[in-house]
């Protein structure tokens, strides 16, 4: 019965680990990166649709997106979405294609991407927690209920613990690495 408990808490930190390394792809660099548009959604006959529907995107260079929209009138609409955007970058036409380049991030703004990473850590974290509080209480329910030994009961909290130290460390090594990327010159 621990071993239910184990599995679904494992599953449920690798979801948490997941979802941290879905942000991170949104954290914006000094390199271009299509997933920086994952959450642009762009006016399409009334419908906001996601930039990826409308057009195709290319990173042709470190630093240069281009997108090229499947219908030449949606310009100006996915260029009024990137500009309402929270990324600050300026996208400029040719009345084909759409480039745009990805500026190099200032020391200040470096650092704050740094917090901004931290802290999406440390959700991530809680998250992780939440899951362990969560099947320490179904392990000490099934002692209480005398479903397993008491002894099971201690061994099935301490594989939970050890579980969590596991992916709070794997947390870690990620945000490492995003830190190491965004901080990169």
């Amino acid at each position: 019965m621990t071993k239910d408990i184990l599995a679904s808490a494992k599953s449920g930190m690798e979801k948490s680990v997941d979802a941290l390394r879905r942000e991170f792809s949104k954290v914006r660099t000094g390199r271009a990166s299509a997933s920086l548009f994952d959450d642009i959604r762009v006016d399409y006959y009334g419908t906001p649709t996601p930039l990826s529907q409308v057009g195709t995107i290319a990173i042709p260079e470190p630093r240069l997106v281009t997108i090229q929209p499947w219908e030449k009138q949606l310009i100006p609409e996915i260029e009024k979405a990137i500009f309402r955007s929270d990324l600050g970058l300026n996208p400029s036409s040719d009345g084909q294609i759409i480039r745009i380049a990805i500026p190099a991030l200032t020391e200040e703004r470096r650092k704050e991407m740094v917090k901004l990473v931290k802290r999406l850590g440390e959700d991530a974290k809680v998250a992780v927690r939440t899951v362990r509080r969560d099947a320490n209480e179904a392990v000490k329910k099934l002692g209480k209920e005398k479903e397993i030994s008491e002894d099971d009961a201690k061994r099935g909290e301490k594989d939970v613990q050890d579980l969590t130290d596991k992916f709070v460390a794997r947390i870690d090594e990620v945000v490492a690495k995003k830190e190491e990327e965004v901080m990169e010159i």
